[in-house]
């Protein structure tokens, strides 16, 4: 089984990500957009102005699906990815899937900064984020489970997400 971390863009995926190898030694941290860039060698934001928004989403798939094989991984994929009913699938399918919640405020604090969020080049604001996140909401709520992230710890996270899967290997 792996760790499955979903989520709107900023809300903390990467950095609870690690946490979370830190403490499940015997796990392997995965980011699906970095694999992507490793195997392409352009970043993100250069697959999306080069080829399209379709083209990286059928390369992120190809990189769920190849990764989704193996077990003990802890795995981040980017905050469009669950949109695809077939990412949905085979993310789901034993693995956990934790929606790591965040406030379009809080979202929009911690990457106001940020110049690599395609999505975002254009009329950046609370407002643009609220309006994506109310689009993929539907989906992210079909995770296992769904973790606010508002205001807590990476650590504090990671430690909710380390009890979640210990209630699920109980049973």
């Amino acid at each position: 089984m792996n760790i499955v971390l979903i989520g709107m863009m900023g809300c903390g995926k990467t950095t609870i990500a690690k946490e979370l190898a830190k403490q499940l030694s015997d796990f392997k941290y995965i980011d699906i957009d970095e694999e992507i860039e490793k195997s392409t060698q352009k970043k993100i934001s250069e697959i999306f102005l080069r080829h399209g928004e379709p083209f990286f989403r059928m390369l992120e798939t190809d990189k769920i699906r190849y990764f989704c094989k193996n077990n003990n991984q802890i795995i981040s994929v980017g905050g469009g990815a669950f949109e695809s009913e077939e990412n949905r699938g085979i993310l789901s399918k034993n693995n956990l899937v934790i929606y790591l919640k965040a406030s379009p405020d809080e979202i929009y604090n911690r990457i106001k900064s940020e110049t690599h969020r395609p999505l975002l080049k254009k009329n950046f604001s609370v407002e643009k984020i609220a309006s994506i996140l109310e689009k993929r909401e539907i989906n992210y709520t079909k995770a296992h489970k769904t973790i606010d992230t508002n205001s807590k710890t990476p650590y504090n996270i990671a430690q909710e997400i380390l009890g979640v899967l210990n209630d699920r290997n109980k049973n």
